[in-house]
């Protein structure tokens, strides 16, 4: 599975478990830290935890690929999956408001994913 591809998965799985404001931003002509940033909303640090979980396990299950390393996983606020090419952030929405990474990456190309379903969360009205 390619770059793009495994990055289209994770806001896949993110999705099933009601992840919102899932966007995807090519970074990897700006940067050597990965290909793709993934960035998903949940509501609360249960849900957080939820979306991170079912991305490790969807990948790791049902493409065969397990995540380098996983961080913020007990305290639920914003959890980092690494995938090497792809990294995943899981956030509580103020968190991702605070941080403002993809304003960091503002010059990044946002890939579609396949699914586009995943925007419509009860909270999307945030960045799309």
């Amino acid at each position: 599975m390619d770059s793009k591809e495994r990055a289209r998965r994770c806001a896949h799985y993110a999705m099933e478990k009601k992840g919102y404001n899932i966007r995807i931003l090519e970074i990897g002509r700006l940067s050597d830290l990965a290909d793709f940033l993934v960035f998903v909303s949940g509501n609360s640090d249960r849900q957080v935890q939820a979306i991170a979980e079912a991305v490790r396990l969807g990948l790791k299950r049902n493409e065969g690929t397990p995540p380098l390393a996983v961080e913020g996983m007990r305290e639920g606020r914003w959890v980092l999956i690494d995938y090497g090419d792809v990294m995943v952030h899981v956030f509580q929405q103020p968190v991702r408001d605070f941080y403002d990474l993809e304003g960091m990456w503002s010059e990044a190309a946002e890939v579609p994913s396949s699914d586009r379903r995943e925007n419509r969360g009860e909270k999307s009205a945030g960045r799309q």
